[in-house]
């Protein structure tokens, strides 16, 4: 579904990112982790190209992304991506959210995107603030609805940049459970997070960057029970002495 060849990104005198060589196949969940400055954001954003690369070859479902002519708008449509700041439309309704994109992008009409909508707000249990306006809800709910108007454009792919870093701790649990919801229903999906919790328990495998580099990706059991990479050790020994509930999850 998802493939990095020898990619490499600078900022200016900076490399962000390092021959990065990844595959990732159609329904499998993979985190994405790592130190502060690893490069983990940069790697994600990418894949829609909100993040422009150098050199190397990245393919979604078989299109290279960074080919020249290609219609940015519609590679864009098929992969859902949800920020960590929810981005939202704050003039627009809940359910004007959800709906702008499959009607402008998708051609659905008003009654159709309206029944998605309110299906997916279901799906993440805000069917009752259809009306409201993003100022009157959480930080939670509107991480949920912004991952309602991701799922409206029915993408093969979601991708999350840190969806939880800018939520109160109360908040995330109601995020991470619609995230958990969606990989048991299948849903490729490529998630950066700190939440090692979350990690353990959903993943399929986990990449762990530093520098800019893949330093070491293993299925979920086997990094969380076993990492080889010293830097993977310490970040993982660090990780979860400041989250108890994270080490609960992964014994």
């Amino acid at each position: 579904m998802i493939k990095f060849e020898a990619v490499n990104k600078w900022y200016g005198a900076f490399q962000v990112l390092t021959n990065v060589d990844l595959n990732i196949e159609k329904g499998e969940v993979v985190v994405i982790c790592g130190p502060s400055g690893s490069g983990k954001s940069t790697l994600i954003r990418s894949i829609n190209r909100l993040e422009e690369i150098q050199s190397g070859r990245i393919l979604v479902a078989g299109e290279d992304v960074q080919e020249p002519g290609v219609n940015i708008n519609r590679l864009r449509t098929g992969i859902g991506f949800v920020f960590q700041s929810f981005n939202l439309f704050p003039h627009l309704s809940v359910l004007r959210n959800i709906t702008i994109g499959p009607m402008k992008l998708l051609g659905l009409s008003a009654s159709e995107a309206d029944d998605r909508a309110r299906r997916l707000l279901k799906k993440v249990d805000l069917e009752n603030k259809a009306s409201a306006m993003p100022a009157e809800l959480s930080g939670g709910q509107q991480q949920r609805v912004a991952i309602a108007r991701a799922l409206a454009m029915e993408p093969p792919v979601m991708l999350f940049d840190e969806p939880t870093s800018a939520l109160d701790p109360e908040m995330v649990g109601e995020v991470l459970n619609v995230m958990r919801a969606l990989a048991r229903e299948g849903m490729t999906m490529v998630c950066v997070t700190h939440e090692m919790g979350f990690a353990r328990e959903v993943a399929d495998r986990i990449i762990f960057m530093d520098a800019g580099q893949i330093i070491e990706s293993a299925e979920s059991d086997e990094f969380f029970q076993n990492p080889k990479h010293p830097r993977a050790i310490r970040f993982l020994s660090d990780t979860l002495q400041r989250s108890p509930s994270a080490q609960e999850t992964a014994m």
